[in-house]
């Protein structure tokens, strides 16, 4: 096997949360051109055929079901009817989030619990899940953020809260399971990529976040979903319980 054979994912089946805009579209593409089929699971599911189209002009097989990763049960559903379409799940993408920018003292318990139950709970569901149908090798990929290791200069507890605990899920899940089951799980740490959340940040913010940042400029999505393909592949078959930063230096400014 030579080394480009070790990043293909060719006769895999992936599945991908918020696979709907965003970054979630960039996996799905980058996830099928490396070979895999793949499953997208996302509230918005009128929005998933465009992303299922790139999916096919890689020569790939696409699904789309609608998906609350915050519903244990929704979860649950996304698998079954992947393994009933593809008989087999061996990536996980946990990108499905949210955020807000409220201010400490002034968020509800509504507002922080909405934020919790996607990012930190969705992808402890969908874990739990693929867990008992993934076969030795499999691999779960949690997408976090630089900002559950550091501070973005933005109101956003809930969102650091839930993605450093993403980092610790990540842990814990790769110490039972890589053992246990042969399923590695790693986390990705991505700094300021466009987004629908970045769309949302206020006028300036991101030409003064690019200031701590030693690449001085955002990432292109595709290397992000460079970062996805070689965790879910094989060339990263020693590699688990971990969180890569892909946020071209910020955490080390």
């Amino acid at each position: 096997m030579t080394v480009s054979d070790l990043f293909r994912l060719d006769g895999k089946v992936a599945i991908v949360t918020g696979a709907s805009s965003g970054l979630g579209v960039a996996f799905a593409q980058s996830l099928a051109e490396a070979g895999a089929d793949v499953a997208l699971g996302a509230r918005r599911v009128d929005r998933l055929p465009s992303t299922g189209a790139l999916v096919e002009a890689a020569g790939r097989r696409a699904l789309s079901v609608a998906t609350d990763v915050s519903d244990p049960a929704s979860c649950q559903a996304l698998v079954d009817a992947t393994m009933a379409e593809f008989g087999r799940v061996d990536i996980l993408v946990n990108n499905a989030g949210s955020g807000t920018a409220v201010p400490a003292t002034r968020e509800t318990p509504e507002q922080f619990r909405s934020v919790i139950d996607v990012n930190l709970n969705g992808a402890y569901w969908m874990a739990q899940a693929c867990g008992r149908v993934m076969k030795p090798g499999s691999s779960i990929i949690n997408i976090s953020s630089v900002l559950g290791i550091t501070t973005g200069g933005l109101p956003q507890a809930a969102y650091s809260a839930s993605k450093a605990g993403l980092n610790g899920l990540t842990r814990d899940l790769a110490q039972q399971w890589m053992e246990r089951k042969g399923i590695r799980v790693n986390s990705i740490a991505p700094g300021f990529f466009t987004s629908e959340m970045t769309d949302s940040y206020p006028p300036g913010y991101l030409d003064l976040a690019m200031t701590r940042v030693p690449a001085r400029r955002k990432g292109d999505p595709a290397e992000l979903g460079a970062t996805v393909v070689f965790l879910a592949s094989d060339a990263a078959g020693y590699i688990t319980g971990q969180t890569i930063p892909v946020d071209g230096g910020m955490t080390i400014a």
